[in-house]
């Protein structure tokens, strides 16, 4: 069985959409709500490396991309979950999982406003201690 047949059996029912950008790039959409789960699954279950999170204010939604490898066959695998409240965004913290995970769930925090919940650090990482409360640098401006 290879790595994608082990992903979608792990995953099963949380996986609401599946897209092979090419041979090694795989997005997979996951609910929020399910995204701890999954990412403990593909490192304690499959054995993927944790690599980064990025994250994107899309106009209807923001994006937060978990990229995990399989480093023996050269493939990446992107847990992709979109956070339709904008007014609110939040999702749990994969950094009890992965405490490498933690400053960059603190730079898009920052950055974005997305807020992490069981993060055991959120506070600022880059910009100046006087920077404005509320006001997040990479926000698109309506």
């Amino acid at each position: 069985m290879d790595m994608r047949d082990k992903i979608k059996e792990a995953l099963g029912d949380k996986v609401k959409g599946w897209q092979e950008h090419s041979a090694k790039r795989i997005y997979i959409t996951l609910d929020k709500e399910d995204i701890y789960k999954s990412a403990e699954l593909l490192f304690r279950k499959l054995g993927l490396r944790f690599i980064i999170a990025s994250a994107t204010d899309m106009p209807e939604y923001f994006e937060i991309l978990y990229h995990f490898s399989n480093d023996p066959a050269g493939e990446i695998y992107s847990l992709r979950v979109l956070l339709r409240d904008k007014a609110h965004p939040e999702v749990d913290a994969i950094t009890p999982i992965f405490p490498g995970a933690e400053w960059i769930e603190r730079e898009i925090w920052e950055m974005l406003g997305i807020s992490f919940k069981g993060h055991p650090n959120l506070k600022k990482l880059l910009l100046a201690d006087d920077w404005p409360e509320g006001e997040y640098p990479l926000r698109n401006k309506k």
